[in-house]
Parts: structure tokens; sequence; C-alpha cells
């Protein structure tokens, strides 16, 4: 098929595989969905089954031409990150959440960093990369199952602030782990090499702050809702464009964006907009993963991915427990919420990305089997690992574990939308 469309004009061949592309990944999650799977899942099995390893529907070409898309799903998925980070939220639970996201995102990447690095004798640079995508968080099953069973306490309410956090963390080690790395990884590195990227990193810093600021100004009450809409676009596009002009990042840049503008405004209402806008970009961002997936590697990466995997979520849960227990959290907290943060998906594909920007060719496809092939292994047992932590915390109580979602959701869907008015749903 891929053949085919290289005999079109281009015009006829990128709508054509954008329509593929599209239609795939719907059709896989109707499929997924039978079995109760998340909508990534679907989506990384569809570019499969039409990437080059199987069906090769479409043009090598095209593939390798459409990394854009993942620097645009990235800084929507940080624009979204930055709402969470209000002044007032962290006013209500004070610096405990913190001092625990900080704990088991770091020490899931301290981990990763030092078994790639000493039991497989990857380089630092593979390992580094590798340990700070570790950091990551997806909490969508966890979600899908606090919504199912009106889960609520204070479990969902700690959860929920810890993985609101996590992402950012990530995204702020990341993009300090990527500045050290440089452009010429391998080579030795001079102090301009390492300081520039880091001052790019700091310009860019300032760029989202000033574009929060300008965004906050131009939304005015009569300003129209498609207006809005395309303003909130277009400065994002404009920061994803600058950043990839100096190759750096633009995670931290558009969270700063997202928190700036909900701190000045508190208009809540705009990321949810931006939010309906996205479906389209982000299915095409997780089918192009699947794409990309070297499935002829398995067979090599096996034991890595499977270290991965396992390694990740032990460091998760100690963390997990480390930092509850150094702020003094309640015994189900402490036991239960590492559990809960299994999942990982969107934010660490996408930094796989990049990642595989300024490794070398073979260490970045390397890196892209791993994250992939463990993403869908974290998004099949995230939702057990999840419904175990909420029924032993409390937070479903045995009449909501036994009486089923359709009978919890009679009963208790005003306080769950309450609960759950400000929880981040796919990162």
């Amino acid at each position: 098929m891929g053949n085919l469309f290289s005999q079109l004009n281009i015009t006829t061949t990128i709508l054509l595989s954008l329509s593929v592309i599209l239609l795939a990944g719907f059709l896989l999650t109707r499929i997924t969905k039978l079995a109760k799977l998340p909508n990534v899942t679907g989506y990384i099995i569809a570019g499969i089954i039409i990437g080059p390893h199987i069906l090769d529907f479409i043009p090598h070409k095209l593939i390798d031409g459409m990394g854009f898309v993942s620097d645009i799903a990235l800084a929507f998925i940080a624009f979204g990150v930055g709402r969470f980070f209000r002044k007032d939220a962290f006013r209500e639970t004070g610096w405990s959440v913190l001092v625990i996201a900080l704990a088991e995102s770091l020490l899931a990447g301290i981990f990763i960093t030092l078994s790639m690095r000493y039991l497989f004798k990857f380089d630092w640079d593979f390992s580094l990369v590798l340990g700070a995508i570790a950091t990551a968080t997806a909490p969508a099953s966890t979600m899908v199952t606090i919504r199912q069973y009106n889960a609520r306490g204070e479990f969902v309410n700690t959860l929920l602030q810890v993985v609101a956090i996590d992402d950012a963390i990530c995204l702020i080690v990341f993009s300090i782990t990527t500045a050290l790395i440089g452009a010429n990884p391998g080579t030795g590195y001079s102090v301009a090499e390492i300081m520039l990227p880091v001052v790019y990193n700091v310009i860019a810093l300032v760029i989202g702050v000033a574009s929060g600021a300008v965004l906050s100004k131009l939304m005015t009450p009569k300003r129209s809702e498609d207006n809005r809409l395309i303003l909130t676009v277009a400065l994002l596009l404009g920061l994803a464009g600058l950043c990839a002009a100096v190759d750096i990042s633009p995670l931290l840049s558009c969270m700063l964006f997202g928190t700036v503008y909900i701190n000045m405004t508190e208009d809540k209402d705009l990321y949810d907009q931006v939010s309906k806008f996205t479906p389209p970009i982000m299915s095409m961002f997780f089918v192009i993963s699947g794409m990309k997936l070297d499935i002829s590697a398995f067979a090599t990466l096996g034991v890595v991915g499977t270290t991965y995997f396992v390694i990740r979520i032990i460091g998760k849960y100690l963390g997990a427990y480390l930092g509850c227990t150094l702020t003094k959290a309640s015994e189900p907290i402490r036991n239960y919420l590492g559990l809960a943060l299994v999942p990982q998906a969107g934010v660490a594909i996408g930094l796989a990305f990049l990642g595989h920007r300024i490794l070398p060719e073979g260490v970045g496809d390397m890196l892209l089997t791993i994250i992939l092939s463990s993403s869908v292994l974290y998004e099949l047992v995230g939702p057990a690992s999840a419904k175990i932590a909420l029924v032993n915390s409390g937070a479903i109580t045995q009449y909501r574990a036994q009486a089923g979602p359709e009978r919890a959701e009679a009963r208790d869907s005003v306080q769950q939308e309450k609960d759950l008015s400000t929880a981040p749903l796919e990162t």
C-alpha cells in the first residue's frame, strides 16, 4: 500500500495517509474497548499493524517526516499539565504532596538509570535519558477506575495531586538531562556545549511565562470561543516551533505557559476547550509511535524491556512509600499509593521521541522500542493495580466494589463529579 501511495502526488499521499492513520486508530480502539484496555493501547497496536513491519500502508518518507506531530502533542500535554499548578491548591495541601511526588518519581528514575548502566553496561547518556523518562506516570487507567467505582476520600485526593505534580517533575528532569547531554553525545563536552542548551531552555521558560501573561490579557470577556482557541493554539505552536529551532524540548515552556495563565485568570474553561480540540492530534501521535516501533528488536531487547518494566514499578512503589513515611501520611496512603502510579504512556512516549533525536540512531531506536513496548504492558496491568490500591485503601467501599459501576454511579454521580473536577485525564 505504501508503494501505491508513492505513485500519487504529494498532497494526495499526505491526505490519504492521515486518513488511514486516524481510521486505523479508531477501528483498533473499538476492539481494545471490548477488552477494557485504554485507547492508547489501541492506537499503538494500530500503528504497528499499518506500519512498515506488517502491512506497510504508509510511505516510509512520510513516517520519517511526521516528527513534528510529537512536538505538537507534547505542547498540548504540557499546557494541560500547567493548569494543575494553582497557588490555592498548594496552599491547601502544603508541601507534603510535593515531597511524595518527588520521592516516587526520582527514586524510579535513579533505579532505572543505575540498572541500565551497571546491569546492561549502556553508556551514561542512554541510561540518564531512560531514567528521566521513567519518572513519568500516566494516570488515565487509574482515573477510569476511580470514575467506574466512584472512589473518593483522602487517598483519591492525594493520588490526584501527586499525579498532577509527577509529570511536571518528569518534564523538568528530562529537560535538564537533555540540556546536559548536549548536541554531540559521546564526543566530550566543552563549557559552551553544556551551557548553550541551558541558556536556550532559560529563554524558552521566559517566553513561556510571557505567553501566559499575554494570553491572559488577550482573553477579554467579549472574545469568542473560536478566537480563544485560535489564539491559544497559535501561541502553543509558536512556542513549540521556537524550541524546535534550537533543538530543545517545548515541555517546560508550554507547561509554564499553562501555569501562568491559570494563576492569572482562573479560567478553567479554556483548558476544557483545548482538550476537546486535541483528540485527533493525540490519536495520530500514538499511531505514529506504533509505526516507529521496531518489532524485530523485541527478541534482543526483551530482557532490557522487562527489567525496565519491573524496576520502574519497584522504584515507584518504594519512592511513594518513602515519601509518605517522611510526610507522615496515613497508613492506607503509605501502603497503596505506589500501586496506583504504575501506568506510563503519553508523556513517556513523547519524551522517547525527543530522546530519539539526541541519541545516536541505533541507541535512539532502542530507547523508543523499550518505552513503547513497556507502555503497552503498563496499560495492561494499570487498571488492575489501581483497583487493588483503591479497594485496599478504602477509597472504594465494599458496597461499590460489589455493586459494580452502574449502581455505584447512580448512587454517587453528583459527588463523583465534584471529586474529579480537577483530575488530569491522559498525560
